[in-house]
C-alpha cells in the first residue's frame, strides 16, 4: 500500500502513524536502538501491511493485469491505484474530512521532524505543498505521483503510462480494492491488538 493507506491503517495513533509512514525509509532489525517503542510498532506494522498485501489473492489479480507491460513495477503501481480509491472514497472509511485529516497528518509528521529519516525530510515539504494525500483522489494527482516515481527509478519503468490502464480497467481495480481493503483493515487491527 502507499502513503495514505499506511497512515489510515495506524487508526489515529500519532506515533504508530509516524512509524508506519517512514517504514520504507528505515532499514534493518535493530529498531529499538533507533526509535521509541510506539514508532517501532508503526514500522513493524508497515512491514506487516506490505507482507499481507504482497500475498493477497485479490491484489495478485490486480497486479496480473499490469504485469505484462510493467513487470515488477506492477506492485508499486497497484499500491498507488489503491491509494487513489481510498482517497476518492474516503467518506466510506473515515468520518473526518480528508482535507482536515491530511492537514493533521502533515502537522504530526512535522512535530516528529527530528526522528524522520533524511529521505522523508526531503520528500515531506513537496508532499505537503502539493497535498499528495488529498490529490491521490483525482486522476491527475495519481498521474503526477506515477510520473514522479517513474523519474526516480533506476531502470525504465513506464509507470507514468499506467494511468491509461487505470482508466481502462477502472471498475475492475475499484472492485478489487473494495474486496481487499476490509481484509487489510482487519489484519492491521489484529496486529495492533497483538502488539499492544
Amino acid at each position: 500500500m502507499n502513503f495514505l493507506a499506511h497512515i489510515y491503517l495506524s487508526f489515529d495513533n500519532p506515533k504508530v502513524m509516524v512509524g508506519n509512514f517512514i517504514g520504507d525509509f528505515v532499514k534493518g532489525r535493530n529498531l529499538l536502538g533507533q526509535f521509541e517503542p510506539e514508532i517501532v510498532r508503526g514500522i513493524t506494522l508497515h512491514r506487516a501491511i506490505d507482507e499481507f498485501t504482497d500475498h493477497h489473492p485479490v491484489v495478485s489479480e490486480s497486479k496480473r493485469r499490469l504485469r505484462p507491460k510493467y513487470r515488477h513495477y506492477a506492485a508499486v503501481i497497484i499500491d498507488v491505484f489503491y491509494d487513489h480509491f481510498l482517497s476518492r472514497y474516503w467518506n466510506n472509511y473515515h468520518t473526518e474530512l480528508l482535507s482536515t485529516y491530511t492537514s493533521n497528518t502533515y502537522s504530526t509528521l512535522e512535530h516528529h521532524w527530528e526522528i524522520l529519516p533524511d529521505g522523508v525530510k526531503y520528500m515531506l515539504p513537496h508532499m505537503k505543498k502539493d497535498n499528495w494525500l488529498l490529490n491521490y483522489g483525482k486522476l491527475e494527482g495519481i498521474a503526477q505521483a506515477l510520473t514522479g516515481m517513474s523519474r526516480r527509478t533506476r531502470h525504465e519503468s513506464k509507470m507514468e503510462q499506467s494511468i491509461v490502464e487505470l482508466e481502462e480497467y477502472y471498475e475492475e481495480f475499484k472492485n478489487e480494492f473494495e474486496l481487499f481493503f476490509p481484509d487489510l483493515i482487519r489484519q492491521s487491527e489484529r496486529f495492533l491488538r497483538e502488539t499492544s
